[in-house]
């Protein structure tokens, strides 16, 4: 059995996925993690760990300890106010870690709008987004850690996440979906178990210095996406509705950007075959679980 002491800076969706599918695997779990709520000894998934105090404000003391003691250090807390707050509080200590790696998990938002062409790595980088802004100056602050005092560091830019518990279907069924009309407005997305499964094959085969997209196969309208959800739920009629229609500042932003994300180098680099390699294997698998 192999031992990994962890620390999660964040633990939401990907972060208990990835702990999950490392359980699988067979690993001794030495786990702690980070809460907006106050600090609290917390069990999930039959393994104990300390949940530490952590938001902008202020954070709990004690978890420099753990932090410094860390062999792997997952950061999926998006940036406040234009700042990574783990870089802006512990690079010190993370400098000083015993960490051999820290993987970031920033957004495929930090492309911009590319008028639904394909990108890649090594495509131009031109947020338009506050988010997108923001991830792609908190990937700028990891990266000049990682030349500056050689502290092992790899970039994963994720598509829009979706998984058993959040999805299309979920959407549909509580009701207020609407169908926005967009022509050729494209987006990626991945199954949060892909995620898992490539933070998975990292451990085994990290390059620091490296950026991956992680989306699937098929890039694809929401119009798509959203009429295949409603035809496996046998939903009709869904209210269609102008991009000028739209209210949230969230979902305007999103109809701004149109591209296609290229899975190709990650593909590649960690000979991984995705689990659902699209929308359609996804929501077919979490459709046997939901009616």
């Amino acid at each position: 059995m192999k031992d990994i002491n962890i620390f999660c800076f964040g633990f939401g969706q990907v972060a208990k996925n990835f702990i999950k599918k490392l359980s699988v695997e067979q690993y001794n779990i030495n786990l702690s993690a980070t809460s907006r709520s106050e600090s609290s000894k917390k069990s999930f998934n039959g393994i104990n760990y300390n949940s530490y105090l952590f938001n902008s404000e202020n954070f709990d003391q004690s978890l420099v300890v753990k932090l410094k003691e860390a062999d792997h250090i997952l950061v999926s807390i998006p940036p406040e106010n234009q700042e990574d707050l783990v870089i802006k509080n512990f690079s010190k200590f993370i400098e000083s870690s015993k960490t051999k790696w820290i993987t970031y998990l920033s957004a495929t938002s930090i492309y911009g709008d590319h008028k639904g062409e394909w990108v890649n790595e090594n495509s131009k980088t031109n947020p338009i987004s506050n988010n997108g802004i923001a991830r792609l100056k908190a990937e700028n602050a990891w990266f000049s850690l990682e030349k500056n005092k050689k502290v092992p560091i790899q970039i994963f830019r994720l598509s829009g996440i979706y998984s058993n518990e959040k999805n299309i279907l979920m959407r549909l069924k509580s009701g207020g979906v609407k169908v926005i009309n967009k022509k050729n407005h494209f987006f990626s997305r991945i199954h949060v178990d892909d995620i898992s499964n490539i933070l998975f094959k990292s451990l085994s085969k990290f390059k620091s210095g490296e950026i991956y997209n992680l989306s699937d196969d098929k890039p694809s309208t929401s119009e798509e996406v959203t009429l295949f959800g409603a035809k496996i739920l046998n939903i009709e009629n869904i209210e269609k509705i102008e991009v000028d229609q739209i209210k949230g500042e969230m979902l305007k932003n999103f109809y701004n950007e149109s591209k296609k994300v290229s899975n190709k180098k990650m593909k590649s680099y960690f000979n991984y075959n995705l689990k659902f390699p699209s929308y359609i294997e996804g929501l077919n698998h979490i459709s046997c679980n939901f009616i």
